[in-house]
């Protein structure tokens, strides 16, 4: 029988079971399960900690955790089972059909060093926020600014990753830096070829648009504080996703 939570597992799990930061914290907490079954801590057939235990080692409500464990069942890694001997259970991995038995991701993450790219991605955005919030923005940027988050507002989901890229770009182009906003432009196509391997989660977009719109909202204020905060937190969320799925 497969080893379950307490004694031996939950020590092999404590590098991984651990508070995530409040700010992204369906995120995060999805990069942390997702490593303990991607790395095999909890083989397949075994099963994950109650979920009690699981919430709060990770510091989530168990609102979050569920929602978390509904993302892995609807992508084919854990099972939840009723019963005496229920939980949730860590399925045997399968090929994808639609990557082509992995080809197609293999294929896009080969050569990537996905770290560099979202370090980099981070120090360009960041940067990017503080410098429109501190230099202002003009009546045209300001407008353009606010057309792209209503864009990503308005967008279904098939065509979110396109209005999300255009308001990232336009905050990097009105950064005044045109420097930046090609080395930024370069940046999103790599993370984007990224973002298409992984799949598109609502709780992420919700969360991805409260943090939109207070990052807007700190530039056309002026707090370079709250945007490159807003920012910084915005980017470690995808950051989560991307590490969690792919690394």
């Amino acid at each position: 029988m497969p080893e379950e939570s307490g004694g031996p597992a939950a020590d092999r799990l404590a590098p991984v079971l651990r508070p995530v930061r409040a700010g992204n914290g369906f995120e995060e907490a999805l990069e942390r399960i997702l490593q303990i079954v991607r790395l095999g801590l909890v083989p397949a057939g075994g099963r994950l900690p109650p979920e009690r235990e699981l919430a709060g080692r990770l510091g989530v409500s168990r609102v979050t955790l569920r929602e978390v464990l509904k993302v892995l069942q609807e992508q084919g890694l854990v099972e939840a089972r009723r019963g005496r001997y229920g939980g949730t259970f860590v399925l045997p991995r399968r090929p994808d059909p639609a990557a082509g038995d992995g080809a197609e991701l293999r294929r896009r993450v080969a050569g990537v060093d996905l770290e560099d790219v979202l370090r980099f991605r981070a120090v360009l955005e960041v940067g990017a926020a503080d410098l429109c919030a501190t230099h202002g923005l003009p009546a045209r940027g300001a407008e353009r600014l606010r057309a792209a988050l209503a864009g990503t507002r308005d967008a279904p989901p098939a065509d979110y990753r396109r209005r999300d890229t255009l308001l990232h770009l336009a905050l990097a182009e009105l950064s005044g830096s045109p420097t930046l906003a090609a080395r930024y432009a370069a940046v999103r196509a790599a993370l984007n070829d990224l973002l298409d391997c992984i799949p598109l989660l609502v709780r992420n977009l919700e969360h991805s648009e409260r943090q939109h719109t207070a990052l807007v909202e700190a530039v056309l204020a002026g707090d370079a504080e709250a945007a490159r905060e807003t920012m910084r937190e915005h980017c470690a969320g995808t950051a989560a996703l991307l590490r969690g799925f792919l690394a």
